[in-house]
């Protein structure tokens, strides 16, 4: 392939953030016609569609989406560059890239990554959620530069990644306070029949949390699975049914979501890791996150 013409490369780009000719047209200040030429020049280039049609949308091709990874990397930086040599207030700021697991509880990464922005040294903290080997992947390429995971690396996998176990927790049932006043008891006995929240079959905690009923010999009612453990909160605040977070943070889920603990389950554990690409760690917000995680959260 001849050399990337980086003009309607940047185009393309563009195209992506926007959502369509239209809106990219009116940012570049460009007709439509002009812009969509250079795109078919640039899919001729690379011998591939980056664009199809979704209906009467525009939706990246598998190799858009490719393209688009790697625009967003090269563009970003050149943006960081005209800052740097502007002299502006964010010349001098570190980036760090992190991949957060889809089935880490957002309230567990806030607490992990929180440590890092308070750092003397000016920092751009980059967030991007997952699904576990994808980030991985991502951060085999040095796309990422840290992943925060509710597992180790898997083992079948073929990346070279180093695992960094920032702690564990027991969990904690939580309820609203008119079903903990209806359900009490001792755990597990107070569950018989009772309503609960299951996260999704990929997260870690479920298979323990259906081993550890089916032990008691209980039957509660699953009222709802959720992959997303914001909107399983959601249903918890509600009052629709029990549900487990880690003990380290049932006291801000209290109070962020109007529940109350309806008992510890002493037999599970939850464990959290960060991932790398180093055997050791020497980013100063990585060392910050995983210093303070084993020093105070999960002390």
């Amino acid at each position: 392939m001849n050399q990337l013409n980086y003009k309607h490369l940047y185009y393309f780009w563009v195209v992506a953030r926007s959502g369509g000719v239209i809106r990219a047209s009116e940012r570049l200040h460009l007709t439509p016609q002009a812009i969509s030429g250079q795109l078919r020049a640039l899919e001729e280039q690379i011998g591939q569609p980056l664009l199809r049609r979704d209906g009467r949308q525009l939706a990246l091709t598998e190799t858009g989406r490719l393209v688009q990874s790697y625009a967003d990397e090269m563009f970003s930086l050149g943006e960081e560059l005209q800052t740097a040599l502007a002299g502006g207030p964010q010349a001098s700021v570190q980036r760090l890239r992190v991949g957060i697991g889809d089935m880490v509880p957002k309230t567990v990464a806030f607490e992990l990554l929180q440590p890092a922005l308070q750092l003397d040294e000016p920092l751009r903290l980059i967030c991007r959620e997952g699904q576990l080997l994808p980030l991985l992947a991502e951060l085999a390429t040095h796309k990422l530069d840290l992943v925060i995971a509710d597992r180790p690396v898997p083992p079948e996998t073929n990346i070279r990644a180093f695992n960094h176990l920032l702690g564990e927790s027991t969990l904690t049932l939580m309820g609203t306070p008119a079903l903990c006043a209806r359900w009490q008891g001792p755990l597990p006995q107070a569950l018989q029949g009772a309503p609960l929240l299951l996260p999704g079959p990929d997260a870690v905690i479920r298979p323990r949390l259906e081993a550890w009923l089916e032990r008691a010999q209980l039957r509660p009612q699953i009222v709802a699975e959720c992959d997303d453990g914001a909107l399983l909160k959601a249903f918890g605040k509600a009052g629709a049914g029990f549900f487990a977070v880690p003990t380290v943070l049932a006291a801000s889920i209290g109070q962020e979501y109007g529940v109350q603990a309806l008992g510890v389950i002493s037999e599970l554990k939850e464990q959290f890791y960060a991932i790398s690409a180093q055997r050791h760690l020497r980013h100063p917000a990585v060392v910050a996150v995983t210093e303070t995680a084993r020093q105070h959260l999960f002390a």
